[in-house]
């Protein structure tokens, strides 16, 4: 195919999109030519039509670089900048999302998801690059990621990138400054990124699908205003407001405390989508009734994390029961099981980590103790991996790893590999933080050079469960249990 051909199946993708009408086709061919570093346009003959965005994208861009336009410190901001030509204007988008959600919300979101991942805002060819297993448990399947999907930068651009001065507008990467944003320095590439305007009990809210998504339909709801996350009463009537728009989908917050929340606590969002959690799928443990609440069904989850899932088609009375719970937690102490809400410096460290689904008319909060108390023995956290398990996973267990999802460092690909020629008895450069538990698989196990692989990511998923456990405040034995339910009668005590 022509590099003639390849810009009028772009230009058409633009009209076909809404990005422009047919009469601007010969003005964005124009301004296709003078982006590649071209001067001259011969007419196709039009024996085939191209509709893959990405090969067009990749045919558009090798004759950029080979026309001098742009180098690897650039790659990334040209890229999107070329993909904004088939990107509609946000008014444009809005208009369209809003009119199919008059027929259905499925419709809206659909429609938005299929454009983001046409137009690469949506990075579908490096999320395919994880790699994903699950691991059985007790609790069900759990989820293991190992995300490649963030590409490494070269050398040059990040040497470039910190010769660049760094700007202070937008303030972070969830503003919605970000629209369209060429970026440049601390600011990545924007050209091509949309966000669907709504409105959450009276306040402006953005609605917009992660870059690099961690499961199906993986979207951010972030406010308007650059403002903290909080964990409250608003919070909770957020998450439910957002079903009341988008009942399809399931949405939750992280915390908003170190060591346990996310890693943006600067601004104000959430983290929705189409994916069935493990969580999600867990059954009660043990059901318990909230004396306050009659028309609230509760129970504590069968999780390695606190979990209580209440249950009600009275959205206003789970309201109630989920706010007091969050703020009798914050306020609740067990010193045999480590559990301090407020340190002698009276700062806070109990907050939620809660999760809106909605099946029919019922709503649904999962609502996740946490603890971001320290300690001598556990410096970086008693309710935090520790420290045997920091080979695999030491960084914080936000909303995703929560529900069972585990996002595992890109290191461990080459480290696992090595991993299982030390099993093998192979020559390797197993590094020494993974010696202890490679051993105890050696010794524990039979290993073949067949199966290794398999045992390798079993062995990871059991950390991962591990993981789990050791964020959960009311551990998954008789003691913990037992404070669940002391826990549970202070919900039910008048004070």
């Amino acid at each position: 195919m022509s590099i003639y051909q390849t810009i009028q199946d772009f230009v058409e993708l633009a009209v076909n999109n809404g990005a422009i009408e047919a009469m601007d086709s010969i003005y964005l061919r124009n301004q296709l030519l003078h982006f590649l570093g071209m001067a001259d346009w011969k007419e196709p003959e039009k024996h085939q039509h191209e509709q893959d965005a990405l090969l067009l994208m990749d045919k558009l861009l090798d004759e950029a670089r080979e026309n001098k336009q742009y180098d690897v410190t650039t790659g990334e901001f040209y890229e999107a900048a070329l993909m904004d030509f088939i990107t509609p204007k946000p008014s444009r988008i809005n208009q369209v999302f809003w009119e199919k959600y008059q027929d259905r919300p499925e419709d809206a979101t659909a429609y938005f998801y299929d454009l983001a991942r046409q137009i690469n805002q949506v990075k579908t060819r490096d999320i395919a690059k994880n790699l994903a297993f699950t691991h059985p448990t007790k609790y069900g399947d759990l989820e293991i990621t190992i995300n490649l999907s963030k590409p490494e930068k070269d050398p040059k651009a990040i040497a470039a990138a910190k010769m660049q001065n760094h700007s202070s507008y937008p303030q972070c990467a969830l503003c919605l400054e970000n629209e369209g944003l060429y970026g440049g320095g601390n600011h990545p590439a924007r050209s091509n990124h949309r966000v669907i305007r709504l409105s959450l009990n009276d306040q402006n809210w953005g609605f917009q699908y992660s870059p690099y998504a961690y499961y199906n339909e993986h979207s951010i709801v972030f406010n308007e205003k650059h403002q903290p996350m909080k964990i409250n009463r608003k919070a909770f009537e957020n998450l439910l407001a957002f079903l009341e728009v988008f009942p399809h989908y399931m949405i939750g917050s992280n915390a908003d405390l170190p060591i346990v929340g996310g890693s943006i606590l600067t601004h104000d969002h959430y983290q929705a989508g189409r994916h069935q959690f493990p969580m999600l799928k867990a059954s009660v443990r043990t059901p318990i009734k909230l004396l306050h609440y009659p028309k609230v069904k509760a129970g504590i989850l069968n999780w390695p994390m606190s979990v209580l899932r209440l249950q009600s088609r009275d959205k206003a009375e789970l309201l109630e029961a989920s706010s007091e719970i969050l703020e009798k937690w914050q306020r609740y102490s067990d010193k045999e099981l480590d559990i301090t809400a407020v340190d002698k410096e009276g700062i806070l460290h109990h907050t939620i980590t809660p999760i809106a689904s909605r099946k029919g008319t019922e709503y649904c909060l999962d609502l996740v103790l946490r603890d971001n108390s320290t300690s001598e023995e556990y410096p970086d956290g008693i309710f935090h991996p520790h420290q045997k398990l920091h080979h695999i996973k030491k960084e914080n267990i936000g909303l995703i790893e929560v529900m069972g999802l585990a996002i595992l460092p890109p290191r461990l690909k080459a480290e696992l590999k090595e991993v299982e020629k030390y099993l093998l008895n192979e020559p390797n450069e197993m590094k020494e933080i993974h010696r202890t538990w490679a051993e105890k698989l050696k010794a524990t196990e039979s290993i073949t050079s067949q199966g290794v692989h398999e045992l390798v990511e079993q062995a990871v998923g059991a950390v991962f469960e591990e993981v789990l456990q050791d964020a959960g405040v009311f551990k998954d034995d008789a003691p913990g249990q037992a404070g669940f339910i002391k826990f549970v009668n202070f919900i039910n005590e008048d004070n």
